[in-house]
């Protein structure tokens, strides 16, 4: 443990800014599951519409530096190409 007064100080708000990344990066994988789930289960209309929430909360965690640039243009690639073969496969809702 840091003996400091300023290291105690910084260890404190370092324990802050932790929680903070960590609910912010939960929130995104939360949303980036449902829309997995979403697009496995067939509800692809569902899974469109949900498509721009989900890129607002990958920027967002960018804004937050939770993300790298390039890493939110990956997962937006990603989803978007995920969207475009659901949306193209047979047998969909």
């Amino acid at each position: 443990m840091a003996n400091h007064a300023s290291a105690i100080k910084a260890y404190r708000q370092s324990l802050k800014r932790r929680a903070r990344n960590k609910s912010n990066a939960t929130k995104l994988r939360t949303g980036l599951k449902k829309f997995a789930v979403l697009v496995r289960a067939g509800k692809v209309e569902v899974a469109k519409s949900s498509v721009p929430a989900l890129h607002s909360l990958v920027d967002k965690a960018v804004k937050k530096k939770v993300l790298s640039k390039n890493a939110a243009a990956r997962y937006k690639s990603r989803l978007t190409r995920q969207l475009n073969a659901a949306l193209a496969s047979p047998g969909r809702e």
